[in-house]
């Protein structure tokens, strides 16, 4: 059958690029025509030369200095090293549509031919950011004939903005089937619709280590390493890593520019940041993707929570799977943590199970 998924694909995040690669992969592996639509409204299109990131420059004159003062650093990003590793994964791996679209009406204008629509994984449906307003991220576009659903969308809160209840709700009830990735992601859509809600793992789980491990970048690294995945400038996420690594006489390394570690790999895409946990022996970190591969590669990790409020979706996860005792508290001890993955994985084949019989079921219901 011929399936079309939508989701942030190409938003230069490690965790959009794997997780859209993993779904794609995973319902090809089940021998179907898979393509990921190639959507990228203006909100989602990265590297701009040109735009205010800050309203309050956004004044006559002071609008043109800023953008004079910000050229320099936004051309360099721009032609840099991490947006081709970033690219060259997208060309590689991504099964994209021919046609890029730029809005929901575009895609209902010129529509992308499926028997089945999948909308997931990730961030999709949460309504901090414009993604989670925007219907074509619902499957609002696809045509009643095709079966619509979604594959671990995740709001990533604990609730979604009041003045978009009426919307979200309008479109979760056009949806033939719902699965989301968080437990409070299941609350929150069961309040909206009467349909079924399932809880389901992120796509990346679909996939085993040794899958994982094909895609990896090796790098030129010996020797043993901490590493750190912060989005936050978490001042106790790095206390706890040198903590860490002074007792252990690790080196500290750090997958975002940072220059307080020994070792910063900004400049790298997906494959160095899967070799990068692979081989780390223990992984800080206050990101959803990073603590999903800790788990997939059985490290030792802990996790931070978030300045935003999205702190569900790790949370969950650990939770889901007995793994309390990663996510930090505030002082905890570096000896704390010792995580036994003989229970953690029979809990997670489980969930691995019941994502693929939901999949299973979409797919069937075609036939």
């Amino acid at each position: 059958m011929k399936v079309k998924t939508i989701t942030c694909h190409e938003v230069y995040n490690v965790g959009a690029s794997l997780q859209a690669y993993a779904l794609e992969k995973y319902l090809q592996e089940l021998g179907h025509e898979v393509e990921i639509i190639d959507y990228k409204p203006d909100y989602l299109v990265a590297y701009k030369l040109l735009g205010i990131d800050n309203p309050i420059y956004n004044r006559p004159v002071l609008r043109e200095l800023y953008q004079l003062a910000k050229l320099p650093g936004r051309i360099k990003r721009r032609y840099g090293k991490r947006k081709k590793e970033f690219d060259r994964f997208t060309q590689k791996y991504l099964s994209v549509t021919p046609k890029r679209y730029k809005s929901n009406e575009e895609l209902k204008k010129d529509l992308p031919e499926a028997d089945i629509f999948f909308a997931g994984s990730d961030q999709i449906w949460n309504t901090l950011f414009n993604n989670g307003k925007d219907p074509a991220f619902y499957l609002d576009f696809a045509p009643k004939s095709a079966i619509r659903a979604s594959y671990a969308a995740s709001f990533a809160t604990e609730d979604i903005v009041e003045k978009y209840k009426s919307k979200v709700r309008e479109w979760l009830n056009n949806l033939n089937y719902i699965s989301v990735r968080e437990s409070s992601g299941v609350e929150i859509a069961k309040k909206l619709t009467n349909k079924e809600v399932v809880q389901v793992l992120d796509p990346v789980f679909l996939l085993n280590r040794e899958k994982w491990k094909r895609l990896e970048k090796k790098l030129p690294v010996s020797e043993p390493y901490v590493l750190i995945y912060d989005f936050d400038n978490n001042k106790n996420l790095y206390k706890f890593a040198f903590d860490l690594a002074q007792k252990n006489g690790w080196k500290v390394y750090s997958f975002l520019k940072n220059n307080m570690c020994d070792r910063s790999f900004e400049n790298e895409g997906p494959e160095a940041f899967l070799w990068l946990i692979h081989h780390a022996k223990f992984v800080v970190s206050n990101s959803f993707h990073a603590t999903a591969f800790s788990i997939i590669y059985q490290k030792q990790f802990v996790v931070f929570n978030r300045k935003e409020a999205i702190n569900t979706r790790m949370r969950d996860l650990v939770l889901q799977l007995g793994m309390s005792s990663c996510i930090v508290h505030e002082h905890m001890s570096v000896d704390v943590v010792n995580i036994g993955y003989d229970a953690v994985q029979k809990k997670l084949n489980k969930e691995i199970i019941k994502s693929k019989q939901y999949i299973e079921k979409v797919l069937e219901s075609k036939k």
